[in-house]
């Protein structure tokens, strides 16, 4: 068995003992898909600047870090622009958590939001067959390099440069749609390009929703209840507002569930106001929160949709409309 080999067995054991991969499918994706061919270089934080590690480094020894950390349970920066992290790819045992999540049956037809290395797209290919997995990124460096991945390791699902909150009209209808990035608010163009009973899932805010479909105008669903940070989506759908303080101590900010709350009802209660209800709610976690999206509105809710506990979801000013299936 080679060094690749041996560590991603590795790899999925730690997965699995974590409680991911409990379908036998998703562990024989992960075991056969080679996830170094994926990331054949990232970005490592070194004590000083940010390190470049690859698979063609003449240093044998910086060769096997980098082989290493490729398949390590961690994130690795993959393409960073004037400082700034533009794209990645996800740890693995979050990704292997959302497959479980996304349920998957044979015959579905899925969207990915957010090409990045392509090696979720590879994994839903395995799975599924390349013709029933589309992937989507704005930018064309992205998916450039993203399909150029694909082929190496054997995959060709549909790689599409365009907007992600248009999802993709050309493709549709989907029985799945998964996002790799965070929004702000869920894009109604998704809802319209989906069957009855399909399913999306997306992180917003900090946390990973599962919003289920009924029709093109209506979806509803629960937080999971871990935590999750994505690079935002560009386009028509990101840019969230920046979390304003309102005097209240870094203690209080740094709080994971509170910042949920926080960054969730952004534009709709100060600081003061999220912390009065959180503190009064008994600090809850993320899985006691869910989404409405109904005809045009979109709001968030603690414990009930209909209870007293609901802010709307704004969607940026700069929200494209709805994209019906064959529209162009």
């Amino acid at each position: 068995m080679g060094a690749d080999r041996e560590l991603r067995a590795a790899l999925v054991r730690e997965i699995a003992e974590g409680g991911a991969l409990a379908d036998p499918a998703w562990r024989r994706a992960f075991e056969e898909v080679p996830r170094h061919l994926f990331v054949p270089y990232y970005f490592a934080d070194g004590l000083w600047r940010r390190e470049r590690l690859w698979s063609e480094d003449p240093d044998p020894e910086r060769r096997r870090r980098w082989l290493e950390g490729v398949y390590t349970d961690q994130p690795l920066a993959i393409r960073v622009r004037d400082g700034e992290l533009v794209s990645s790819s996800s740890q693995p045992s979050l990704m292997a958590r959302m497959l479980d999540e996304l349920d998957v049956r044979d015959g579905n037809a899925v969207l990915e939001i957010g090409a990045g290395s392509g090696y979720n797209a590879a994994l839903l290919a395995h799975r599924l067959g390349d013709s029933l997995v589309t992937t989507v990124d704005l930018d064309p460096e992205i998916t450039e390099s993203a399909r150029g991945h694909l082929e190496a390791a054997g995959y060709a699902p549909a790689v599409v440069t365009g907007d992600g909150a248009r999802g993709c009209p050309a493709q549709a209808p989907f029985d799945r749609i998964i996002a790799t990035c965070t929004l702000p608010s869920v894009p109604r163009a998704w809802l319209a390009q989906c069957r009855p009973g399909a399913r999306i899932l997306a992180p917003l805010s900090t946390g990973l929703i599962v919003l289920e479909v009924q029709d093109t105008e209506y979806a509803q669903g629960r937080f999971l209840d871990t935590p999750a940070y994505f690079v935002p989506l560009r386009g028509g759908g990101g840019d969230e507002p920046p979390l304003r303080s309102g005097g209240l101590p870094p203690s209080v900010l740094e709080n994971g569930l509170f910042r949920f709350l926080l960054t969730l009802t952004a534009g709709s209660l100060d600081p003061v106001e999220a912390f009065s209800l959180w503190e009064r709610e008994e600090r809850p976690a993320r899985e006691r929160y869910g989404v409405t999206v109904s005809g045009g509105h979109e709001w968030a809710w603690l414990d009930d949709p209909e209870g007293p506990y609901a802010w709307p979801l704004v969607p940026p000013a700069s929200r494209l409309p709805a994209v019906r299936p064959g529209g162009s």
